[in-house]
């Protein structure tokens, strides 16, 4: 069910155009149940003129998230425009003055909702003086628009929040890699200088392994370039990469590499193969392994 949940989660933020003409729809059935219940007599009927009037105050939610005060200020002129021109089937709630208020304090800068609340102040309570003139439905609708505006807030907050956990885990990531990368590279370096100091030994002692010994640097570079470029693509951002590129956007596999995760050290019998048997110490002179010779 989390799963679920998760993946729904992951197409809204990727489709929110979808997301917010669903809610427009679903805010419209709501307001439509009063135009399909019967009317007690004493009431004038609904009319189309009515309902057209209550679409058009759906209508702005389709574009909540690119102007949301913009949005609250369309919609609180229709909602007006319906109470004074029409006698329309009143709403047990003001589904889109909460929408867009929940819009506003999830996604508008402090100004913003500040001049926000200042006029919801004044807009409500008009409202409910040219609607039923009742303490009790002011203290109503002054608790649902202010509980709406707090759920906004409260979904920033959990939405920064797991911004900064992303943020945290990717350069725990980066931080790893870095460190998985200075260890490829420091040994091949090593094992690079060793073989390098051997092709002169092998020049003037052995020269028909001198092209083996400089073929062993050589391949022990493009080896670790090799590591280096697989290191790299999978610090990059998922988004970033091709799809199925092992090896980054840009980047080409260099030959001699291996797959990302096997071991691509050159192996004992390979050096020695190369450099040829190990030589006895020099007096005060530190071996520098099986490559040692001088």
């Amino acid at each position: 069910m989390r799963g679920r949940w998760e993946r729904a989660r992951t197409w809204g933020a990727a489709n929110p155009w979808a997301v917010d003409a669903g809610i427009a729809l679903l805010v419209q059935a709501a307001m439509t149940m009063p135009f399909v219940v019967p009317r007690p007599p004493e009431f004038e009927p609904a009319t189309w003129s009515a309902y057209g009037l209550t679409t058009l105050t759906v209508l702005p939610l389709v574009r909540r998230r690119r102007a949301p005060v913009a949005v609250l200020l369309a919609i609180m002129a229709t909602s007006a425009l319906y109470k004074v021109a029409l006698e329309g089937p009143g709403q047990p709630l003001p589904y889109t003055g909460l929408v867009s208020v929940y819009t506003v304090a999830l996604l508008s800068p402090p100004w913003k909702r500040l001049v926000t609340a200042g006029l919801l102040l004044v807009a409500v309570p008009v409202s409910v003086w040219l609607n039923t003139r009742s303490a009790r439905e002011l203290t109503f609708s002054l608790f649902v628009f202010g509980a709406a505006h707090v759920f906004g807030r409260l979904q920033d907050a959990r939405q920064r929040a797991h911004r900064i956990e992303a943020e945290r885990a990717a350069a725990h990531e980066r931080a790893r890699i870095a460190r998985e990368m200075h260890d490829i590279l420091s040994h091949a370096v090593s094992l690079t200088i060793v073989q390098a100091e051997a092709g002169p030994v092998a020049v003037r002692a052995a020269p028909e392994r001198a092209e083996a010994a400089f073929e062993a640097v050589s391949e022990t570079g493009r080896e670790a370039m090799s590591q280096a470029d697989a290191g790299a693509a999978a610090g990059e951002p998922r988004e970033r990469r091709a799809p199925g590129a092992a090896a980054g956007p840009g980047r080409a596999p260099r030959s001699g590499g291996a797959v990302q995760g096997q071991a691509v050290w050159p192996s004992r019998t390979r050096r020695r193969a190369a450099c040829g048997p190990p030589c006895p110490r020099r007096p005060g002179r530190a071996s520098t392994g099986s490559c040692g010779r001088r």
